[in-house]
C-alpha cells in the first residue's frame, strides 16, 4: 500500500463549532510596512488555544494514485498530534510527539515507529514537531522575530524571508495584510531540485479564532510530486479528548 505510506508522510509535513465564518482571500490594499512590524504582527496572530479537535477531508494525488479520505485531527499544543484516517474503515492511525513519529494501518496490517529523520529523508529538509504544528495552524515554520527579515510586496502579500538564508535551502513566508496569518510558505532546495509549498487559501473565524479552512501541500522532488489538500469540516478548541494509540501484535514493520 504505497498510498498509505506516502499519504502519512505528507500528512505529517507539512474542525462542531459555536460560530463559524469563512474568511476569504479578499485583502486590504497593501501598504508599505517594515519587515520587523510585519513579523511582529504575524507572531501576534499566532494560534493561542491549548487544543484542537478537528474533522477534515483530505485529497491525495501523486500522479499515479488519487484518493480522498476523512481525517480526524486531535492536537494538544506542544505535546501531541494524533491523526486517524478513514474510508469506510480505519485506514491508518498516527501519533506524533516532539520526539517520535508512530503509525499503523489496520487495513494494511503494518506499522512504523521512528523520529523526525523520516521526514528529512523524504523531503530533504529538517522539520521538527513545532514546525509541523505550525504548518497545520497557518503559522510560519520559523520564528520570524528571532532572525532579521527582508520584506517585499508581491501578489498583494508581504513576503518575508530571512536576511541570511540557510546554506542548503531558502524559506519564504507570504503574510496576509488583513489578518497577518500566512497565505503560503515555501521551502526550496535548488541543489536537490526539491520544493515544499504550503498554501492557505482561506481561514474560518470560529469563536474569534482564525483557523485554516483549507491547506494545500505540494511537495516536489526531481521527477515526482505529491499533493495533499485538506478541507476543514468542523473544529472545536480547548475540549477534553483522548489520543489512544497501541500498535497491535502481528503487524509488519514498514521500512521507509
Amino acid at each position: 500500500m504505497k498510498f498509505i505510506k506516502y499519504f502519512l508522510v505528507f500528512t505529517l509535513i507539512f474542525t462542531s463549532c459555536k460560530s463559524k465564518k469563512n474568511v476569504t482571500d479578499v485583502k486590504e490594499i497593501v501598504r508599505e510596512m517594515s519587515a520587523k512590524k510585519v513579523a511582529r504582527k504575524h507572531v501576534a496572530a499566532n494560534f493561542d488555544k491549548k487544543s484542537v479537535n478537528a474533522k477534515l477531508k483530505a485529497n491525495f494525488n501523486n500522479g499515479k494514485v488519487k484518493q480522498s479520505i476523512s481525517v480526524s485531527l486531535r492536537m494538544k499544543k506542544d505535546e501531541v498530534i494524533w491523526l486517524k484516517g478513514t474510508k469506510f474503515i480505519t485506514v491508518f492511525k498516527a501519533k506524533i510527539t516532539p520526539t517520535s513519529v508512530s503509525y499503523y494501518s489496520p487495513f494494511a496490517k503494518n506499522y512504523f515507529e521512528g523520529d523526525f529523520n523520516m521526514l528529512k529523508k523524504i523531503l530533504g529538509v529538517d522539520i521538527n514537531f513545532e514546525q509541523l504544528q505550525n504548518l497545520l495552524l497557518g503559522q510560519s515554520v520559523l520564528n520570524v522575530k528571532e532572525q532579521k527579515q527582508n520584506v517585499i510586496i508581491k501578489d498583494n502579500s508581504y513576503i518575508l524571508s530571512p536576511e541570511t538564508q540557510a546554506h542548503i535551502f531558502a524559506i519564504f513566508f507570504a503574510v496576509n495584510p488583513t489578518h497577518f496569518k500566512l497565505d503560503n510558505q515555501s521551502i526550496v532546495n535548488p541543489l536537490k531540485n526539491q520544493r515544499l509549498d504550503v498554501t492557505y487559501p482561506s481561514y474560518s473565524l470560529i469563536d474569534d479564532v482564525l483557523f485554516p479552512a483549507a491547506i494545500k501541500i505540494k511537495a516536489k522532488q526531481a521527477n515526482r510530486f505529491t499533493n495533499v489538500d485538506f478541507f476543514l469540516k468542523s473544529v472545536a478548541f480547548d475540549t477534553n479528548f483522548e489520543t489512544p494509540f497501541t500498535i497491535p501484535n502481528g503487524y509488519k514493520e514498514l521500512k521507509l
